[in-house]
């Protein structure tokens, strides 16, 4: 420790789509929706997170709510600075007289462009960061499952986020091949909304199709333990008046059914491109899920039954890569994976 280490802070960010999570001193101390809400008549903002997150699709015209990424990537520059300067500030530290240089690691996915990734170090600059380092999501999720990223061995991981999916073969400390589609649980809501328009002409919200994916939602017409159907409410489209209508897992798995087969064929094509000798060791290690989708019911099951390998489930898919960020940040100038 420095004489002065106590002005440094170190933060890791996993800048998700859906939420950011950020760690600080190994613990996760923010763990937030990323939206804000800004009230168009100042152009100020008024709320950041969960307090955003309740306004959302429930506001006048005064105030809109944004979410500052898309598809994984900043697409309102102004609100994710704004995004990430909020949420530092929760994590709360006593009061100094000299403000604290903020070192970061953030978490991007592994298919952005150099432009994409500079966005989000200017962010982070601007939100008061003087050191940035990137570490690609599929790394940061092997890390926080706990596989040893810098042996000789091939390890397949799968993480399914709110924008992107990250398919990646790692070993050596590097991403042998990835592919990085933007299919992913956004594309699920959006799948869940417009399956109930089609077939029960019903409108429902973002929020809405959230809560039934993680309440009926599935990746399987057949799974163990089903769990009991779930009461939807919306706007009836012929009416016009509020209604409720029962939805069951097996209807949503069928309306999620084309997101999930472009993931599968996503996996088959990475698998394709692996080398045959680190085939030979995802035979052995098999797949390692993480992200919110990975938690779909029946997902693992039915990666198995296409690929015919064995599938591990991180132990809190949602936190893996968050977690993987941190022990980067310890790490912080021995890591050759970290980009600068």
């Amino acid at each position: 420790m420095g004489l002065f280490s106590f002005l440094t802070k170190e933060i890791a960010i996993d800048l998700g789509t859906a939420n950011t999570i950020i760690i600080y001193n190994d613990k996760v101390v923010v763990d937030e929706p990323s939206i804000v809400a800004i009230e168009r008549s100042s152009n100020s903002i008024i709320a950041v997170g969960k307090r955003a997150m309740m306004m959302h699709g429930k506001t006048h015209e005064n105030i809109k709510t944004i979410r500052p990424l898309r598809d994984g990537v900043i697409a309102d520059f102004k609100s994710a600075e704004y995004m990430i300067r909020e949420m530092i500030k929760m994590i709360g530290s006593r009061k100094s007289l000299f403000p604290p240089a903020l070192k970061m690691v953030i978490c991007i996915p592994s298919g952005i462009t150099e432009v994409e990734q500079r966005a989000v170090k200017d962010s982070a600059e601007q939100a008061g960061a003087k050191e940035v380092k990137l570490i690609h999501e599929p790394m940061a999720a092997a890390i926080g499952i706990g596989i040893d990223v810098m042996e000789p061995t091939g390890n397949m991981v799968i993480d399914i986020g709110g924008g992107t999916s990250e398919i990646a073969v790692i070993a050596l400390g590097g991403i042998v091949n990835n592919k990085s589609i933007r299919i992913a649980g956004d594309d699920f809501n959006g799948d869940i909304e417009e399956y109930m328009r089609k077939q029960h002409n019903i409108n429902i919200g973002e929020r809405t199709s959230e809560r039934i994916k993680i309440e009926v939602g599935a990746a399987l017409v057949e799974i163990e333990n089903p769990p009991p159907d779930f009461a939807v409410h919306g706007r009836d489209m012929l009416t016009g008046i509020p209604k409720e209508i029962m939805v069951n897992y097996a209807e949503i798995a069928g309306a999620l059914d084309k997101s999930i087969s472009k993931i599968e064929a996503a996996v088959l094509h990475a698998l394709e491109m692996t080398p045959p000798e680190l085939s030979a060791d995802i035979f052995s290690t098999g797949i390692y899920l993480a992200g919110g989708g990975s938690m779909l019911r029946g997902f693992d099951k039915r990666i198995h039954n296409k690929t015919k390998l064995p599938i591990h489930v991180a132990e809190d898919p949602l936190r893996a890569v968050a977690r993987g960020t941190g022990i980067a940040l310890k790490n912080f100038d021995k890591f050759p994976f970290l980009i600068k």
